[in-house]
Order: structure tokens, then sequence, then C-alpha cells
């Protein structure tokens, strides 16, 4: 699966783990220069607290494009640390 923004692939793995229809990709898939933490976090009934990274990509920003779970349930062991998408973020064979 590849993950693209902006015209370029910023996540890239054989190894997604799909939950709720998003494609969880392990951390060491992404392509760290593109991503910057965010202060942004929300809360999952089931998955535990999310915390967000905002995409920079060839000069264009997405805020809050990608979300994670440093600490999860224990039903949401699986997606430890992934990274998902959203907001335009293109998740592709």
């Amino acid at each position: 699966m590849k993950a693209i923004w902006n015209g370029e692939i910023i996540a890239e793995s054989n190894d997604t783990v799909v939950i709720e229809g998003n494609h969880y990709f392990p951390p060491n898939t992404i392509k760290k220069e593109y991503f910057k933490a965010s202060n942004t976090n929300t809360v999952c009934p089931w998955k535990g607290t999310a915390s967000y990274y905002t995409l920079e990509v060839n000069g264009e920003t997405n805020k809050d494009a990608a979300w994670y779970y440093p600490e999860v349930s224990e039903m949401a062991k699986p997606i430890k640390g992934h990274v998902a998408f959203w907001k335009g973020v293109e998740v592709t064979k």
C-alpha cells in the first residue's frame, strides 16, 4: 500500500493493518521528512488517545492529516504506533 499526498509517496508498506476501513502503516514505513508533530489529540473509546502529524510536502501543509496511537487498549495492540491518513491523502495499492 502507498499513501500519497501532493504528488509524493509519504508512506509505503506491504504490511498495513486495516481497522475501520483505515490502513495503518508501520512507523518505519513513513517518510519522516514529511511529518511534523502536532499538538492535536483525540480519543477513541476503544483504541485510546490518538496523536497527529501535520504533513509538509512540496511547500504545502496538510494539518493533522495523519494520526497514530502511541499507547493503545488491549483490543488495538496491532496498531500501536502505526500511522493512518485522511484529509485528502490517497491510500492505494
